[in-house]
C-alpha cells in the first residue's frame, strides 16, 4: 500500500471519528481568541439598564446575529458538538474597533462576553450566554521585513486566521510558522494557549514565534504588547491560555524558511505489540534528533482485545537520516511492522496530509467540522511503569464493553527539541520538561450523547487519568477540561501566581471568565 492510498490524517476506529492524528478533538482546539494587554486597572461595570442589541448592531462594522437570525448557526458553530451556542448575541467583528465597541457595551450593560476565534474550546468556552465577541472576519495575512537576530520572517496573522489558511498563505511565500495539525483552529486559541505540532521539536511552539500582539483589555483599550512594551501581558499571551485577560486581534510571528526536504512516516505494529510499542516509543523519544516529531497512537478496534497502535510523525530532512533515526525504535520493539512507510513530502502537501485533507483543495480543508468528544490529557516526564502501560492498554480494549460504537483512543505527542529548551519561566508556557503530552478521548456515536454514555465515558476517562498519576507533570490548557479538579496547577504550575498577578493588574473585575478561567 503507498501513502496516498494510506489516509494517514483521520482513523475510523468503530463508530467514531479520531481525526488529525490528535484522537477525537484537534490538536490545538481551546481557540477562544481573548488574552490580555495593559493599562491602569478601572471598574468595567456601569450597568446602565437592559441590553439594546440592535444599538449594539448599528455601531459596528461587522454583522451582530441573534438567535433569531438565519446566520447565527453557523455563526455560532464549535467544533465539540457536545455543546450548542447559547449566545443572546453574536458580533462578527471586522476591526479592533468593533471589538472595544462589544466591549463597552458589555460593560455597560453587566453582560457577559466570551471571545471566539475558532470555536475548538474542548469545554464549550467559545460561547457564553451574553454577547459572543467572535474575530473570525479578522483573518488577514501579510508578511513584513526581517524579525530579531535570526532575521527569521516576520508575518502579521489576524487572530481569527484558521491554521490552514495560515499554512497555506505562508507557503506560497516559502515561509513555515510551527503549529497545530488541525485545520479549522483558530490562530488565536493556539498560540495563547502554546501550540503544539509536528514542527514544534524543530523550531518551537506557537507561542514561541510570537513577537508581538494586539489586543483589547477589559477597559477598551487597544494596547500593542511585546517584549519592550506591555512586557508582563507579552509574557502571559504566550501559554497563558485564550479567554482571560482580553481579546486579541492580531499576531506577529517570527516565521520560519521551509525546510529543503521534509520526510513522513507511518509504522504499524499488530495490537498484540502495543505494550511494547508504547514503552519503547516513550524511551526513544527523547534522544531522537531535534529534527524528529512523533507520536505514538493507540485506537480502539471496537472489539474486546483488539485495536491499532501506530507511529507516525514528521522529519526535516532526508529519507535517509529519517530512517536511521527510526531504527533504535525499530530495534527495540520485537514484533515486525506490519506496514511501513517513509517517504518524502513538500511542505504542504504534508501539512495538509497531518491535518486530514490529503487531495482536498485549502477551501475543503477549512470548511466547518464538528464532533462530539470528551477528552483529558497528561503530561509524562519520564517513562511509564510497566503496571501504567498495561492499564492504558487494558482501558483501550475494554472501551466497547461500555460505550458500544464510540471510538476511543490514546496518543502520545514528543515533547523535547526545541520546546525543552526554553526556560519554564520564559513563557506562561510552563510545561517545558516533558517527555509527552498524552491525549486520551472518546468520540461519542451522536450529538448530544446520552447521559448514560456522558457517565460512562467519564469513567473511562478517569481511569486512564489515573494510570498516568505516578509520571503526571500537569495537564495541556489547550486540551481544556471541564472534569479537571486541579486544573490551575495542572495548566500553569509555578506560573499561576504570575499569570494571576497580570490578571489582577489588567482584569481586576474579572470581565473575562469562564469556568476555568485563570482567577483575579
Amino acid at each position: 500500500m503507498d501513502r496516498r492510498s494510506f489516509l494517514r490524517g483521520a482513523t475510523v476506529v468503530g463508530s467514531g471519528v479520531i481525526a488529525g492524528g490528535a484522537v477525537a478533538g484537534c490538536s490545538s482546539p481551546s481557540s477562544r481568541s481573548s488574552d490580555a494587554h495593559g493599562g491602569t486597572p478601572t471598574s468595567t461595570t456601569t450597568g446602565q439598564g437592559p441590553p439594546d442589541w440592535a444599538k449594539l448592531g448599528t455601531s459596528l462594522t461587522g454583522a451582530l446575529l441573534q438567535p433569531s437570525d438565519s446566520g447565527y448557526a453557523a455563526a455560532g458553530h464549535l467544533y465539540n458538538s457536545v455543546y450548542t451556542p447559547n449566545a443572546a448575541a453574536i458580533a462578527q467583528c471586522e476591526s479592533a474597533s468593533d471589538v472595544q465597541r462589544c466591549l463597552g457595551f458589555a460593560r455597560d450593560h453587566n453582560v457577559e462576553v466570551a471571545a471566539r476565534s475558532g470555536g475548538h474550546s474542548y469545554g464549550g468556552y467559545s460561547s457564553c450566554p451574553g454577547l459572543v465577541i467572535d474575530v473570525s472576519r479578522l483573518d488577514t495575512i501579510s508578511l513584513g521585513g526581517a524579525t530579531g537576530a535570526s532575521r527569521l520572517a516576520s508575518v502579521t496573522v489576524g487572530a481569527g486566521s484558521k491554521l490552514i489558511d495560515v499554512y497555506s498563505g505562508l507557503a506560497a511565500q516559502g515561509l513555515l510558522l510551527p503549529g497545530g495539525s488541525c485545520p479549522t483552529v483558530g490562530i488565536a486559541g493556539l498560540a495563547l494557549g502554546g501550540g503544539v505540532g509536528v514542527f514544534s521539536r524543530a523550531y518551537g511552539l506557537t507561542c514561541d514565534q510570537t513577537a508581538s500582539v494586539e489586543i483589547v483589555t477589559a477597559d477598551g483599550v487597544l494596547r500593542q504588547c511585546e517584549r519592550a512594551q506591555n512586557e508582563d501581558l507579552y509574557w502571559a499571551c504566550r501559554g497563558g491560555g485564550g479567554g482571560n485577560f482580553g481579546v486579541v486581534t492580531s499576531f506577529a510571528f517570527a516565521a520560519h524558511p521551509i525546510p529543503q526536504a521534509i520526510t513522513l512516516f507511518t509504522l504499524e505494529w499488530p495490537w498484540e505489540a502495543a505494550d511494547n510499542v508504547l514503552d519503547a516509543w516513550i524511551r526513544w523519544i527523547p534522544s531522537a534528533p531535534d529534527e524528529l516529531w512523533a507520536n505514538c497512537q493507540l485506537f480502539s478496534s471496537g472489539t474486546v482485545g483488539g485495536g491499532l497502535v501506530k507511529v507516525t510523525g514528521v522529519f526535516v530532512g532526508s529519507v535517509s537520516a529519517c530512517s536511521s533515526a527510526l531504527s533504535p525504535l525499530t530495534t527495540a520493539i520485537a514484533a515486525g511492522t506490519t506496514y511501513r512507510f517513509v517517504g518524502p513530502e513538500d511542505y504542504l502537501t504534508a501539512t495538509m496530509i497531518e491535518a486530514g485533507c490529503e487531495g482536498m483543495p485549502v477551501a475543503q480543508c477549512a470548511a466547518p467540522a464538528q464532533s462530539p468528544f470528551a477528552a483529558k490529557s497528561s503530561y509524562v516526564g519520564e517513562p511509564l511503569p510497566e503496571s501504567a502501560v498495561t492499564a492504558i492498554v487494558s482501558a483501550l480494549s475494554s472501551l466497547p464493553a461500555s460505550l458500544p460504537g464510540a471510538g476511543g483512543g490514546v496518543v502520545f505527542d514528543g515533547y523535547g527539541g526545541a520546546i525543552n529548551q526554553v526556560a519554564p519561566s520564559e513563557t506562561a508556557f510552563v510545561h517545558r520538561n516533558a517527555v509527552s503530552c498524552a491525549q486520551y478521548s472518546i468520540t461519542y456515536t451522536s450529538a448530544p450523547p446520552s447521559q448514560n454514555a456522558v457517565a460512562a465515558a467519564s469513567a473511562w476517562l478517569q481511569d486512564v487519568h489515573q494510570a498516568f498519576q505516578p509520571v503526571t507533570q500537569g495537564s495541556y490548557q489547550n486540551y481544556i477540561d471541564p472534569t479537571l479538579a486541579d486544573w490551575q496547577q495542572a495548566y500553569y504550575g509555578s506560573n499561576l501566581p504570575r499569570l494571576r498577578q497580570v490578571k489582577r493588574r489588567y482584569d481586576p473585575d474579572d470581565v473575562f471568565h469562564f469556568a476555568q478561567s485563570i482567577p483575579s
